[in-house]
């Protein structure tokens, strides 16, 4: 099958940006979108500053590739699903992204992406699903109660994915 990891990864970091510790975010201090505790999940010991401060593209790579791109299996998607869903998986959670693909076309939203999610997102125009996706994701971020503080940058990257990831379905 094809793989756009490499690529989707390289999109997704250049969202995520590097090392933040805003007092605002529930998710404490983050360095390449990689919260401390998920690093530390991964890495199974607890991890301070400096380790979170020297995380790199090549070390988090393998953290995405199995936590995210695998789940929302992103080798079975058509190119530029694939990234859309990556992206909000990320962002959001990979069983939160998969149930918005899921809604998106017709299947039962349980979040795990199958065999008969996957034969539905194949009868679907990649562009157009990118679209309903990403209108489905914006609403979503509009409701929570962090959106009046990070909701501009939230909303950007939202139509930065979908720009992006519609041009790759072309």
């Amino acid at each position: 099958m094809k793989d756009n990891f490499d690529s989707a990864l390289m999109a997704v970091l250049h969202h995520e940006g590097g090392f933040v510790n805003h007092p605002a975010d529930p998710g404490g201090m983050t360095n390449l979108g990689v919260t401390k505790k998920v690093w530390e999940e991964w890495v199974g010991r607890e991890v301070d500053e400096a380790a979170m401060r020297a995380l790199t593209p090549e070390v988090v790579g393998p953290m995405y590739k199995a936590k995210y791109w695998d789940k929302i299996k992103g080798d079975d998607l058509p190119t530029g699903v694939d990234y859309a869903v990556f992206d909000a998986a990320v962002n959001s959670g990979p069983g939160r992204a998969a149930k918005w693909l899921q809604s998106c076309v017709g299947v039962e939203p349980d979040g795990g992406i199958g065999p008969k999610t996957l034969a539905a997102v194949a009868a679907f125009d990649p562009a157009a699903l990118v679209e309903d996706y990403a209108k489905r994701r914006l609403s979503f971020l509009m409701d929570l109660p962090h959106w009046g503080t990070f909701g501009k940058g939230w909303g950007r990257r939202v139509v930065a994915v979908q720009t992006v990831a519609t041009s790759m379905t072309a």
